[in-house]
């Protein structure tokens, strides 16, 4: 092979500066053993994520706790959840193989030195430099570094690859998405409601598992101040089988479920609790004792609204009504509309853009909800629904969809970016959610407005998760409600 001191002057290199320089190039292109020098050499940068762990530990089978138990992590050498140490040999080949010398090379041999350990959120900086050529059999030795963003070297190794001889430009293979389910759910709804105090919170026949852990934890969490409301031997007998302590909780003893939801209903209006939480009864026990007391109606209809984070839509999303309305008239659908808007702003999102949804994007007699789509944007342009965009009617994928709207010729500023979907029926919302729940991933919770309180509201098969985070939606609207009071 050619010394790797001979030809020092000939040097170039060819820099990557992150994945998304990289994969928004068309054309991939190698370099060919003809045109490669010694001391050549090419970088790229990338960024570990939480996801890159799970992702290759997916891949390989490699659950080794260092790297995906944060708990049992931190009490290692490392202190923290570090990288598998092949995923950085795994960026090492992607180098070789994409940029330098590209592609056409045979990977032969890498030899490796792990000398610093990588954590989520390092900037590394992986560099190929070549070192020898060998023209009788084109191989080429690289030197391969891993620099993090301190410039520690956290790993180091000699490659040899047979380079290609032909020259080789092919478009850039496009990956389907990957996605990774989030172990930390509601983070971003739990961070804007840290600052707010606890309200008391009627919670409702919380006579299972989930219904009185999802509460406990609420109250751990500073949400609420909780009053359980319930069968008082039954609540006991529950949290005993769960673990759950009620030392310092307030318990009020009735003897069903209905009777619960009239007692909490009367803490509401008494002015005892600010907020309702669900627990294992249903909804329309709850929703008609709320419905049966004057001093928790206001102007508007009561209406449902789905809070989804959903792992391939970059923002957060509000359905409704899937759980209250079964066939919402138009006056209906004015309600479920401002209401969804209200709690949008709550949210933070200062012009939500709301979609009307329907199976097409035309106006047609045949189909009813095209119309009320139609109606209710002309009533949001004359100023009878205010605070947000509308645009309807529009199906599910133009909706959320950019290419989708594009394809259909659709110009509007709602179409392809919603943050809020209004569902023609109950049935369309509430399998709209749940499928995006069960099929898509997505965090789920609900809130229920119209009332002069929020009613934490979540389905009886939820997780004590999505509960404590309807809770969150419910203590940012009661606090929200304190300041309209006059």
């Amino acid at each position: 092979m050619t010394d790797s001191h001979s030809d020092l002057h000939s040097v170039t290199q060819t820099e990557v500066p992150s994945d998304v320089a990289t994969d928004a190039q068309d054309i991939i292109e190698n370099i060919t053993y003809a045109e490669m020098s010694i001391g050549q050499s090419a970088r790229l940068c990338r960024t570990l994520t939480e996801n890159d762990i799970a992702a290759f530990a997916a891949v390989s089978g490699d659950i080794n706790p260092a790297h995906v138990d944060t708990e049992y992590a931190d009490h290692t050498l490392f202190h923290g959840v570090i990288a598998h140490g092949m995923w950085g040999a795994a960026l090492i080949s992607r180098l070789l193989g994409t940029v330098l010398p590209g592609p056409g090379t045979i990977y032969l041999s890498q030899t490796l030195q792990f000398l610093k350990p990588v954590r989520i959120g390092d900037e590394l900086r992986i560099t190929a430099t070549v070192t020898a050529k060998d023209d009788a059999k084109r191989h080429v030795l690289l030197d391969c570094e891993i620099k993090n963003q301190t410039g520690a070297v956290v790993l180091t190794g000699v490659a040899t690859v047979i380079a290609p001889s032909e020259k080789v430009r092919r478009p850039r293979t496009q990956l389907p998405p990957l996605y990774m389910p989030s172990r930390h759910h509601y983070t971003s709804l739990l961070a804007s409601v840290a600052h707010l105090p606890a309200v008391r919170c009627a919670v409702v026949h919380p006579c299972d598992a989930a219904a009185l852990r999802g509460a406990l934890d609420a109250a751990k969490r500073g949400l609420i101040i909780p009053v359980l409301i319930g069968p008082e031997q039954k609540i006991r007998a529950v949290a005993a089988e769960a673990a759950c302590d009620l030392a310092g909780v307030e318990l009020i003893d009735v003897p069903h479920s209905h009777a619960a939801a009239a007692r909490a209903v009367q803490l509401a209006a008494s002015g005892n609790v600010e907020m309702l939480m669900k627990g294992s009864l249903h909804t329309d026990e709850l929703i008609s004792a709320v419905l049966a007391e004057p001093a928790l109606r206001t102007k508007s209809r009561l209406s449902h609204v789905f809070r989804l984070e959903v792992p391939m839509y970059d923002k957060v999303l509000l359905i409704s009504d899937g759980a209250l309305h079964i066939q919402p008239t138009l006056d209906d659908k004015v309600d479920i509309i401002r209401n969804a808007i209200t709690l949008a702003h709550a949210l933070g999102t200062a012009l939500p853009k709301v979609a009307i949804l329907s199976a097409v994007e035309t106006v047609t007699p045949k189909i009813p909800s095209t119309l009320d789509a139609a109606a209710l944007c002309k009533m949001a342009e004359r100023g009878q629904i205010t605070g947000a965009e509308l645009d309807g009617p529009l199906a599910f994928d133009n909706a959320i969809s950019p290419a989708a709207a594009r394809a259909k010729g659709i110009v509007s500023n709602v179409a392809g970016h919603a943050d809020i979907l209004i569902a023609p029926d109950l049935e369309a919302g509430n399998l709209l959610a749940k499928q995006l729940e069960y099929l898509a991933g997505a965090a789920v919770c609900g809130v229920v407005l119209g009332a002069t309180v929020p009613i934490a509201l979540t389905s009886r098969a939820d997780v004590a998760e999505s509960r404590t985070a309807s809770a969150a939606l419910a203590l940012l609207l009661a606090h929200s409600y304190r300041q309209q009071r006059p």
